[in-house]
This record gives structure tokens, C-alpha cells and sequence, in this order.
């Protein structure tokens, strides 16, 4: 395992340092190495951190999901409250059904399993889009519409809502039925992750602040551990309630960052950020490497053209469902755009549930994984290229 750890940092810090030399978003680097180096490559990776990846990447995406509450703005986030929660369903949902109407044409499926193929499409990916609003709040572009705020609220919400429909559609295809409780489940996980984070939150400051007060100072570096610990309960709740209670662990921890941020001083605050965004110069390197590990190359040639033309068909009508988000608001085209290309990358759920159907034993399962494959190839470089490009030409930049 320390040989493949080593592999991980060292040559995707490489790889992603050259593909900055050629201006090109690092996360490509990155995915090329964990590619490379994954078992449908060179294989050499070993298979016990293989076994523990989906682990090692819900850490990562922990450790940038705080670093966002740390920063998000809630008073900011309220300006914007509608288009964000438009963004968490609206986008996916056009995909989806770009998918159920063009795919069985294209692809020679049936309508059924072209909703599987849209539920697994649908998610944009978190662990590409929120370090790039993170960035964007640090460096204060469209801080002051509010954009990188919404986005990062909505893709946060996006994926929930789209793997519970994911779980509904693959047991329409496996010929279950379709139950109301499976849609109220998605309002409900969002309502109990933000309120058991906010709850958390408000409790953890309380206790940081009442050692102060005692004089049993906890160092910053003290409470990003401890921070980190009741992140990952919080995490851990969402399989510990599971069949019981929906609850979304990851809005919780975004809840409780946030939470933290409004009860402790500026100070406190700023300095658990820089630590967690120190944190993240590692965590980055493990996501993206394994989400790369985890993509099989080999049925890429075997998806075709007819399968990256229903991915952009699909990509354009999930646009459409962006701009509708953004009717009423007062961003203008070159700000609405950029929320279109923010929301175009894919990897995270991808990666994660693309194999599930082939798995499953549905006829469509092995279709669904290689456009799944193919989708994350496309258009993971093409989200962060795009949003790395153009956002100090597309964005204002605040005045400080």
C-alpha cells in the first residue's frame, strides 16, 4: 500500500504540474495518472487501497465540502435562495429525460433503462465543482452576485437528488414498483442533513467556546481534528439510519462547517479554512487519482459515437434546465453561461454507481457503464477547463 501511495502523490503531483505547465486544469493530470496507474491500464495499484478507494474519496470530498462551509457566506447564499434550489433538481431532471426520450433511438434501449443510464449521467460532479467555488469565494469572483454560492449549494443538493432516483428506476427495470416514499425521501435527507449539521454546529462552537472561557485553550490544529471526527459520524449517520431515516451526511457536514463559521470569531474561522485548504493540497491528489483508478478504460472504444453524441445531446438540454434556474435573476448572459459550464462536469457519482446496473444483471448494465466512462472522460476536463478559462472573463470580481 505505501508503494501505491506513492505512486498517487507523486506521480499525479507530476503529471498535474505538467498539465499546469501546458495550462490545463491540474484535475486532468490527475485523472490521467489514476487511469494510468489503475488496473485497466498498467495495474499497479495495489488492490487493498483499490478496496478501500471509495472510502479514501468520501474523505477527500469531506475535507473540501468543510473547507466550503467554511467559506460560504450564508447571508449571500439568502440572495439567491430560489435559483439554488432550482439548480439541486432542475438540471439533472432535464438530463434524465434527454435521456429516456433520445437514448433508446441512439442507443437501442428501452425507455426504462434509458432512465437508468440518465439517473447514473445525471449527478454533476462535487468533487470537481467545489474546489473551483471555493476558489472562486477565496479570490472573491461573482462573490457579490452570489454565483459560485449558489452553485456550490445546488451541486451539493444535486447528487442526492438523483442517486435516490437512481435507486427508484433500477428497481423499475428490475420490475419492482415504484414507490412515494422513495421522492419524499429526498426533500426529507436534505431537511435532517441541514438541520442535524446546524444542531452540531451550534453545539461544537459552543464547546470550543466554553473551553476559552475556562482557559483549556484547544489549538486550531486540536480542532480540525476534532472537527474532522464529528464530520465523519456525521457521514457514518446516513448508512446508520438507512431504511429508517433519510439523512443527506454530507449537507451535514457543509451545515456544521457553515454553523462554525457563524459562531466562532472571524479568526477562528479563518484559520480552520487555510488548514483545511492545506488539507486539501493531499486530499485532491487521492480523489481524483482513484477516480481515475476507478474508470475502465477498456469500454470506452466500445461506447462509440453514437454514445458521446447522446452525452452532448444530453449536456444541451441540461443546459437549457440551467437557464431556467437563472430566469428572474439578475445575472447577466456572461454569468448565466458560466453556470451552464459549471454544471457540465462528471466524475464522482460516476465512478461510483456506473458499474452498479452491470452488476445488477440488467441488460442495459454494460451500455450504462461505458457511456458512464465515457461521460467522465468527456466532460470532467471539459467542466474544469471550461470554468478554469473563463471565469475572469465571464465573472466581477469583488472589490475589497
Amino acid at each position: 500500500m505505501l508503494t501505491s501511495l506513492a505512486l498517487i502523490f507523486l506521480a499525479g503531483l507530476t503529471i498535474a504540474a505538467v498539465c499546469g505547465r501546458l495550462r490545463l486544469p491540474r484535475i486532468i493530470g490527475m485523472l490521467a495518472t489514476g487511469i494510468i496507474l489503475g488496473p485497466y491500464v498498467l495495474n499497479l495499484l495495489d488492490p487493498s487501497i483499490l478496496g478501500i478507494s471509495a472510502d479514501l474519496r468520501q474523505l477527500a470530498l469531506i475535507i473540501i465540502l468543510l473547507k466550503a462551509g467554511l467559506s460560504l457566506n450564508l447571508s449571500d447564499l439568502k440572495k439567491v435562495g430560489r435559483p439554488a434550489v432550482l439548480l439541486s433538481f432542475l438540471p439533472a431532471s432535464f438530463e434524465i429525460l434527454a435521456y429516456i426520450l433520445f437514448a433508446p433511438a441512439l442507443l437501442g434501449i428501452t425507455k426504462t433503462e434509458g432512465a437508468v443510464m440518465g439517473a447514473v449521467l445525471g449527478a454533476v460532479s462535487p468533487a470537481v465543482v467545489i474546489p473551483r467555488m471555493v476558489q472562486l469565494m477565496d479570490e472573491k469572483y461573482g462573490t457579490e452576485q452570489s454565483i459560485p454560492q449558489m452553485i456550490l449549494a445546488g451541486a451539493s443538493c444535486d447528487d442526492i437528488f438523483v442517486i435516490v432516483l437512481f435507486t427508484t428506476f433500477v428497481g423499475m427495470a428490475q420490475g419492482g414498483a415504484v414507490s412515494a416514499a422513495d421522492f419524499v425521501n429526498i426533500p426529507v435527507s436534505i431537511f435532517l442533513g441541514v438541520a442535524l449539521g446546524t444542531i452540531t454546529g451550534i453545539l461544537l462552537s459552543l464547546f470550543f467556546e466554553t473551553a476559552y472561557v475556562k482557559q483549556h485553550y484547544i489549538r486550531n490544529s486540536m480542532k480540525v481534528i476534532i472537527v474532522l471526527g464529528i464530520s465523519f459520524l456525521l457521514v457514518a449517520s446516513e448508512d446508520w439510519l438507512e431504511g429508517t431515516l433519510a439523512v443527506s451526511g454530507l449537507l451535514a457536514v457543509v451545515s456544521m462547517a457553515c454553523m462554525l463559521k457563524i459562531k466562532s470569531t472571524p479568526s477562528v474561522s479563518k484559520r480552520l479554512s487555510e488548514k483545511f485548504g492545506k488539507l486539501w493540497l493531499a486530499a485532491e491528489v487521492i480523489l481524483f487519482v482513484l477516480v481515475g483508478a476507478a474508470v475502465d478504460i477498456r469500454y470506452t472504444a466500445e461506447a462509440g459515437i453514437l454514445a458521446a453524441a447522446m452525452i452532448f445531446l444530453a449536456l444541451a438540454v441540461r443546459g437549457i434546465g440551467v437557464m431556467i434556474c437563472m430566469l428572474g435573476t439578475q445575472l447577466n448572459r456572461k454569468e448565466r453561461l458560466f453556470c451552464m459550464i459549471a454544471y457540465l462536469p462528471k466524475a464522482t457519482v460516476q465512478a461510483a454507481i456506473g458499474s452498479v446496473p452491470l452488476s445488477l444483471g440488467l441488460p442495459c448494465g454494460k451500455i450504462v457503464l461505458s457511456v458512464a466512462v465515457l461521460a467522465i472522460i468527456i466532460t470532467a476536463p471539459l467542466g474544469a477547463l471550461g470554468m478554469d478559462a473563463t471565469y475572469k472573463k465571464l465573472l466581477k470580481k469583488a472589490e475589497t
